[in-house]
C-alpha cells in the first residue's frame, strides 16, 4: 500500500511586505486540516511587472512572518526558475522535486478577479486545485465566510512611507516584519 501523499498548499505572492492577512490564511488552512503544510513562495520577479522590494528582503520578511507557524515553510524556489515567474512553472518544478506532494494553490478571494491575466490558469487549477479564502471588502458568493481581514500590502507600504507611522500599522503587520522593515528602512 502506497504512503499517503503530503497535502501541501502553495501560497505564492509578492509578500511586499507580508501582512497579517497572509499569516491568517496559512494558519487557517493548517488549523482546520485542509493541508499538512503551507509552502510560502515569494515571487522572484512579478510576471505582471509590479515593482517589488528586493527578493532577499521579501524572503526574510516572509520567514519572520511565518517562521513561528508549525507547518509553514518559506521557499526560494522561484529564484532558480528564471524571470518572469509563472505559477505554472513553479508548480511543475515542485511536482518534479516532490512527486509525493498533492499540491493546492492557496489564494484570497481578491485574486479571483485577476485569474484571466494568469498564464495557463486552467492548467494551474488542474494541477493544484485552488483553496480560495474569502477576504473582507471583496464581493464574494452569498453566505461564503469572509475569513481574511481587509488589509493590503499596498496600504501597508503607504503607511510605512509616512514620516510618522500611524499606530494602526502594528495591527496590520506581524511585529517581526515591521521591525525588519524599519531596521532596513524599506518602503521609505
Amino acid at each position: 500500500m502506497a504512503a499517503p501523499r503530503l497535502r501541501v498548499a502553495l501560497f505564492g505572492g509578492s509578500f511586499n511586505p507580508p501582512h497579517i492577512g497572509h499569516v491568517l490564511a496559512a494558519a487557517y488552512v493548517l488549523g482546520i486540516g485542509w493541508v499538512d503544510r503551507v509552502l510560502v513562495v515569494p515571487v522572484f520577479e512579478h510576471a505582471l511587472g509590479k515593482q517589488l522590494e528586493r527578493f532577499e528582503h521579501r524572503v526574510e520578511m516572509s520567514k519572520r512572518a511565518f517562521g513561528w507557524l508549525p507547518g509553514a515553510e518559506v521557499s526560494t524556489i522561484e529564484a532558480n526558475l528564471g524571470a518572469p515567474c509563472r505559477t505554472l512553472r513553479t508548480i511543475e518544478a515542485l511536482t518534479q522535486q516532490h512527486p509525493d506532494w498533492e499540491l493546492r494553490l492557496l489564494v484570497g478571494s481578491d485574486i479571483t478577479g485577476e485569474i484571466e491575466k494568469w498564464h495557463a490558469y486552467d492548467e494551474i487549477a488542474r494541477r493544484a486545485p485552488p483553496l480560495v479564502l474569502g477576504r473582507a471588502g471583496v464581493p464574494g458568493e452569498p453566505g461564503k465566510l469572509q475569513l481574511l481581514p481587509e488589509v493590503s500590502s499596498t496600504e501597508i507600504r503607504a503607511l510605512l512611507a509616512q514620516a510618522t507611522e500611524p499606530p494602526e500599522l502594528g495591527a496590520l503587520v506581524p511585529r517581526a516584519v515591521l521591525e525588519y522593515a524599519r531596521a532596513q528602512r524599506l518602503y521609505r
